[in-house]
């Protein structure tokens, strides 16, 4: 299965569903992990659910990214 861009849309509803965790009391020191693994489950389940290599670097490819983009905006809000 190839990765299509249109999956690429996962990562905002990533960074929502860590800022949902965020809000209900999750640790600022587990947001990077949870969405590590909200990525690898995305990956696993939906992008490349017949490929497990794929699913795996797919998923930590939008983990990162979901993690990076909400870094990035955080950090351009409160400077």
């Amino acid at each position: 299965m190839d990765f299509q861009v249109y999956d690429i849309a996962i990562v905002p509803i990533i960074v929502a569903l860590v800022q949902l965790a965020k809000q209900l009391g999750l640790g600022a020191k587990l947001l990077p992990v949870l969405s590590l693994a909200l990525g690898v489950a995305t990956g696993i389940f939906y992008v490349a659910p017949s490929d497990p290599k794929q699913a795996i670097l797919v998923g930590i490819v939008m983990g990162l990214a979901a993690s990076g983009l909400w870094s990035g905006s955080k950090n351009i809000v409160q400077k």
